[in-house]
């Protein structure tokens, strides 16, 4: 249960990860410049901080990869079939992640030919701005509204173990439903409020500063399995 219990840990590491580098991504490198009217303009003076978001973007994605295939084995000895979920699931949101990635490196380029405007009509540029914008928010939100699948089931696997305390496991699963209910209303067209997307935020810290500290419950578990 040692080598378990290390898991755990390791694991809190790299959610702590993923956790500061979607505030780098979001907040800092991407977010002000892509989801901004003027991203024709921005975008390419920021190349590299656009690049390097979409690298974290991708080592963020490998990240939940990586937590999944070391959690799989501690959730397998519950349930093989929350640990092929949680790991499928994990593996989607990275193709999810690589097509929001595309879509960003695209409106990068389409920001360096408007720039640079060597023998290239500005106002056909200007025109294809909002498509390519439109087709960044399309696959970002949808980027997000996939992440609520590997999060339910790693919380709804955490509950069922009881590998983390229940109440932070319940915290999770409102957490993720929540956002998942505010992600497709703004998908609909009816967004409710950015505010139910907070305990979500919370909850990402929260977990991985636990298992940092305490690990994983291996007498939860042994528990469970009685």
């Amino acid at each position: 249960m040692k080598s378990t219990n290390n898991v755990g840990r390791v694991t809190g590491l790299l959610f702590l990860l993923i956790f500061i580098m979607g505030i780098l991504i979001y907040q800092f490198l991407q977010g002000p410049i892509l989801f901004s009217d003027d991203f024709l303009i921005t975008a390419a003076p920021n190349a590299n901080k656009l690049i390097t978001s979409v690298l974290l973007g991708s080592l963020s994605g490998l990240f939940s990869i990586t937590i999944s295939a070391l959690l799989f084995p501690v959730f397998k000895k519950y349930s093989t079939t929350l640990a092929v979920l949680y790991l499928a699931f994990s593996i989607l949101d990275f193709v999810a992640i690589s097509i929001d990635n595309t879509s960003v490196l695209a409106m990068l380029e389409l920001s360096k030919a408007y720039v640079t405007n060597v023998e290239v009509n500005t106002s056909i540029l200007e025109t294809m701005a909002p498509i390519y914008s439109q087709k960044h928010w399309w696959s970002h939100y949808l980027s997000l509204l996939t992440s609520c699948f590997s999060v339910f089931v790693l919380y709804f696997a955490f509950y069922r173990t009881k590998l983390i305390p229940r109440v932070l496991s319940v915290f999770g699963i409102v957490a993720v439903l929540l956002m998942f209910i505010e992600i497709l209303a703004s998908i609909l067209g009816d967004g409710i409020s950015m505010n139910m997307l907070l305990p979500m935020g919370a909850i990402q810290l929260i977990l991985p500063l636990w298992l940092l500290v305490k690990g994983l419950n291996t007498k939860g578990l042994e528990t469970t399995l009685q």
